[in-house]
């Protein structure tokens, strides 16, 4: 359901976005948007409480953000509101942020190493992953996990390579343990 509830208000953001061609502003505003809730938990506290009406969740919601986002944002953030779906704020900036990025063929992914890799190497593996997906940039993400014993754990979207040597041996246990 919550699912559901992201890509409601997150495709209605994002198809405005497109239809006004404010793509760039928009993910400029969202990621801003996202930014703030990450850091001030407060803010989702006091707009999910139910003791604080609708007209105080919505007053409070212009007082800070009204003049400082776009009309589209603000009419989101007003409408989840009165939706009930305040709870939802964080996952529909990162639905929206993650659908303006694919529009804009842009690719995360997270790179867990079990050690430290160069920057040569690093670029080598941008280079790879921009050569084998449809993307024309990729934002990079390394992680160090010395647990992963060597080489790479490789996630793009809902996708993993996983050739590290952790995962090699427990793919081989689990095969022994079935024959």
């Amino acid at each position: 359901m919550a699912k559901q509830v992201n890509s409601t208000y997150g495709d209605a953001l994002f198809e405005l976005a497109v239809e006004e061609n404010r793509v760039d502003a928009i993910l400029e505003e969202v990621t801003g948007l996202d930014q703030v809730l990450k850091e001030n938990k407060e803010l989702i506290r006091l707009l999910t409480h139910p003791e604080v009406s609708k007209e105080e969740k919505l007053k409070l919601l212009e007082n800070i953000f009204q003049g400082r986002v776009s009309d589209a944002l603000m009419g989101t953030l007003l409408i989840v509101v009165k939706n009930d779906r305040s709870s939802e704020l964080p996952e529909i900036c990162s639905y929206v942020i993650g659908k303006i990025k694919a529009y804009k063929k842009i690719g995360i992914a997270y790179v867990t190493s079990a050690i430290e890799l160069s920057n040569e190497q690093k670029k080598k593996i941008e280079q790879k992953l921009l050569s084998t997906t449809e993307y024309e940039q990729m934002e990079m993400n390394y992680k160090v996990d010395a647990a992963i014993i060597g080489g790479l754990i490789i996630r793009i979207e809902d996708r993993v390579v996983d050739s590290s040597i952790k995962g090699q041996l427990s793919r081989m246990s689990a095969a022994l343990s079935q024959s």
